[in-house]
């Protein structure tokens, strides 16, 4: 079987998904070539064929910003690209993240659906049925149910000088819809329920878990308690690749006045400018030197905090309890689906009282142990999940009435 797959980058949680997905059907004796934008190209071995560069992205990204019209750039770029896809002659052509302005999405689809290939599209967020917004739950809009306009969130990720959202809404409607054999896979059951109100109702829909390496996230020892002076307190970790207000830093400013000495907040994933923003009774890490430390530091904890207000399936859940950490999150998006009721406990988004009493309750109590949380963490197997995919490549699944 060949298999194509599709992202912005090769790199960071989507890009490793891919790379990760194309490995194991090499190993299973299938063809597999990446597809992403020459931007920062790790060396993670096998095929791969670039959609374009930095330049012809930057310049896509600029016409976006001042017209409004994301994804129909990077023509040049997009013909030369399906040049070779036409070459290689796909059988599956598996799809990740689309936006982010590196590849002409009329022509992607007009070239899919005149040649009857079959897809299998991985959302890793809401974009591919929204205007223009990866994401629309702090915002608390809903109009990409019916028709996106007038958009409250015009000016974040993808941005724009413009409001296209309504004409891109319908264009996105109408590339997407209308291809013979597609499979729609969500990381969560909360986003496929997104994804089956939306225009992409009439696709079949499988969810399909994240999943992590455990070999690297499982419990482990060291002396990171020793090295910070953390022995006899209760660690509370939280972790984000960017801080900011839609993963909650703001909440653990709270959390610091509320939470006496007996608590430390351990925050994983900050920078010089964040932490000006913090109290000084908060630990900051910006970076770890790789996963294994990081996964020092989930083991180290008491308690993995995730204030997250938006969210698909978050790894650092998994992670947390892979390690034996258990997790109290939000209940938003797919966050609660990750801990179950031996590994972490839920509360409502930005209910701060009900956070403190769970924080204290799991602490001082202790209702959740390493070793159900490494029970729980067998599921989160990222071979095991990277296998699902194979076995739905083999598998042809019909359309929903």
């Amino acid at each position: 079987m060949k298999i194509l797959e599709i992202n912005t980058v090769n790199f960071g949680s989507t890009g490793s998904i891919m790379c990760h997905i194309a490995g194991l059907a090499r190993e299973n004796g299938h063809e597999a070539v990446c597809c992403y934008y020459a931007r920062r190209d790790l060396d993670r071995g096998g095929e791969h064929i670039y959609i374009g560069n930095k330049i012809t992205h930057n310049i896509h990204k600029l016409m976006c910003k001042y017209t409004g019209y994301n994804g129909c750039g990077s023509v040049l770029s997009t013909w030369n690209f399906l040049r070779k896809v036409r070459t290689f002659d796909p059988d599956i052509i598996h799809l990740h993240n689309l936006h982010n302005c590196y590849i002409n999405l009329p022509m992607l689809f007009k070239y899919i659906k005149k040649n009857n290939k079959r897809v299998v599209w991985t959302l890793h967020d809401c974009w591919s049925f929204t205007g223009q917004c990866p994401h629309f739950v702090i915002a608390g809009c809903d109009k990409w149910r019916t028709g996106c306009h007038d958009c409250p969130q015009i000016h974040v990720y993808p941005s724009s000088k413009v409001d296209r959202t309504r004409k891109m809404w319908n264009l996105k409607r109408e590339w997407f819809t209308g291809v013979q054999d597609m499979t729609i896979v969500t990381p969560s059951e909360w986003l496929a329920g997104l994804v089956k109100q939306s225009y992409l109702k009439d696709y079949p829909v499988r969810v399909i878990n994240n999943g992590i390496d455990l070999n690297v996230f499982k419990p482990c020892s060291g002396d990171w308690r020793r090295r910070n002076k953390l022995e006899g307190r209760y660690v509370i970790l939280g972790v984000a690749s960017i801080w900011e207000q839609r993963k909650g830093i703001d909440v653990f400013i709270k959390l610091a006045v509320r939470l006496d000495d007996r608590y430390q907040i351990v925050l994983v994933g900050t920078n010089e400018e964040v932490d000006k923003t913090l109290p000084d009774n908060i630990i900051t890490i910006h970076r770890t030197s790789d996963q294994h430390e990081l996964a020092e530091i989930y083991s180290s904890a008491d308690l993995f905090v995730n204030t997250t207000r938006e969210e698909n399936y978050p790894s650092v859940n998994m992670e947390a309890i892979a390690c034996g950490t258990p997790v109290l999150t939000f209940r938003t998006g797919g966050s609660p689906e990750i801990p179950d009721e031996h590994s972490g406990a839920v509360v409502d988004v930005d209910d701060i009282d009900g956070l403190e009493e769970q924080i204290r309750k799991i602490c001082e109590e202790k209702p959740f142990s390493e070793e159900d949380c490494v029970r729980r963490a067998e599921s989160f197997d990222h071979n095991a999940k990277y296998n699902e995919y194979l076995h739905l490549f083999d598998t042809k699944m019909e359309y929903q009435v």
